[in-house]
């Protein structure tokens, strides 16, 4: 099935995950996620996949090293992975040196039947061939094959140990040249004071490194080419907006600390129904009363609230989202649908693109006849999200043999363990997306020979947009 669909067009699976708590209960949350992982891959068989990590190894790295060993070690020699024949995987395993450890983990796989595919040495400026199974670790300064960077301190200087930053790495598929960057950007330290203010100052903060982020990879130092930014973006609520929305016929109480006088947390209460207290907010304390109005719908109403993007509207580009908040599950694995008490929930884990990659994406029917990806049908509404983008002017006969179809799965990952529930109901990692975390989309990349020949680098045989 993977070499028909070769021949049309190579599969791309595209997976961000911050993957924390999977270190803390390996033997229950890594055995269940793997094994929803692998289903996914079986049920859509990407040819190329791309699978970021965020928070790799947990939080005490030092203790979690035969974990993480065991992790990389299940993922290359499964037997649901048979098919992928070469492989590049890049961890931050430098935890000892705080200037560089970023605990990002990238894993890109490459399936059998996918024969002309080429990775960019940033050192030799020059692609090459891809070919074995290859795992990096410790120094990845020193990799050619990457660029990684953690962001300086005095961009979030509260946190005394920042593992926040990005791994870049550029790839060329059938001609086609893009950058994927595995990305963790900084979170919210205090809810009381992402509350005082409307953008919060940690937006601020984000949007600083993300913006630092974007200029790096379009700057002088190499050919422009489209590129894929997916990973923990940490994009939280308007914690103002939000709170006086919920809240909005409360009253208030501020309770303050008896020494500093510093508040401690806040109190909003019904002014009428015996007083009832609607939310509790505490530095490190969410806690609303009624947790659907986060799942309602997809929680379409707090969409309005999700506003750290709209900054970057000009430079970055995202589907519609159509999923409930995917941050922050409960690491209780008997209770994968609720969320903790400890944040607002918030579209945290994100896939974003550039424009000019939105611009190869073309809507199916006017594609090649393929295979839509559907889930089990009792949670599935097959096709229920499909890009309107077409580029008219790319090729002229969509039959030509010079005309290549890339069919691209993006699946977003939320929290570790609201994958892991042992709910029997929410045994499908599919599933699972369609419910209550995460939706899978169907796209379309399409791109066309003749029309782009002019920018065709013949030293490295790759087409850039």
């Amino acid at each position: 099935m993977a070499g028909k669909a070769a021949a049309a067009g190579a599969g791309v699976l595209l997976v961000t995950a911050n993957v924390g708590s999977l270190f803390d209960d390996p033997e229950n949350l890594q055995k269940n996620w793997l094994r929803e992982f692998y289903q996914v891959v079986h049920a859509h068989k990407p040819h190329f996949m791309a699978l970021h990590c965020q928070e790799f190894g947990g939080k005490n790295y030092e203790a979690s090293m035969s974990h993480v060993d065991k992790f990389v070690k299940e993922l290359l020699s499964s037997d649901a992975m048979k098919d992928y024949n070469r492989a590049r995987v890049y961890l931050d395993e430098n935890y000892k040196s705080q200037e560089h450890f970023t605990a990002l983990g990238s894993f890109y796989f490459l399936h059998e039947s996918l024969k002309n595919i080429y990775q960019f040495d940033f050192k030799a400026k020059k692609y090459k061939k891809v070919t074995g199974k290859e795992i990096y670790s410790d120094t990845l300064e020193s990799t050619p094959m990457l660029e990684k960077e953690k962001f300086p301190q005095d961009y979030f200087p509260e946190c005394k140990w920042s593992r926040k930053g990005f791994i870049r790495t550029r790839w060329c598929i059938t001609d086609c040249a893009f950058d994927l960057v595995n990305i963790h950007l900084f979170h919210d330290a205090s809810n009381l004071i992402a509350w005082e203010t409307s953008p919060s100052v940690y937006s601020g903060i984000r949007h600083k490194a993300l913006g630092y982020v974007l200029d790096r990879i379009i700057d002088q130092r190499f050919e422009k080419v489209s590129y894929f930014v997916f990973g923990d973006f940490n994009f939280r609520l308007d914690a103002k907006a939000v709170v006086e929305t919920l809240c909005a016929k409360a009253t208030m109480q501020t309770i303050r600390a008896a020494d500093t006088n510093e508040v401690v947390k806040l109190i909003f209460r019904e002014s009428d129904n015996d007083r009832k207290v609607m939310l509790q907010l505490e530095k490190k304390l969410f806690d609303y009363f009624n947790q659907d109005v986060f799942r309602d719908n997809n929680g379409t109403a707090l969409l309005e609230f999700d506003r750290e993007l709209s900054v970057f509207k000009d430079r970055l580009y995202e589907l519609d989202i159509s999923f409930p908040p995917s941050y922050p599950y409960s690491e209780d694995s008997s209770q994968g649908r609720q969320y903790m008490n400890t944040r607002c929930p918030a579209w945290c884990d994100r896939i974003l693109m550039s424009h000019s990659a939105k611009e190869l994406i073309l809507k199916e029917k006017d594609a090649y006849e393929v295979r839509r990806f559907s889930v089990k049908p009792h949670c599935s509404q097959e096709g229920r999200q499909h890009t309107e983008i077409c580029n008219p002017n790319s090729c002229i006969d969509k039959s030509s043999p010079e005309c290549h179809i890339f069919r691209l799965l993006i699946v977003h990952y939320a929290s570790a363990s609201g994958l892991c529930s042992r709910d029997a109901s929410h045994t499908s990692l599919s599933c699972m997306f369609m419910r209550h975390q995460v939706e899978m989309w169907n796209y379309f990349l399409y791109i066309c020979h003749s029309s782009v020949a002019k920018t065709l680098n013949r030293q490295q045989r790759c087409y850039v947009f």
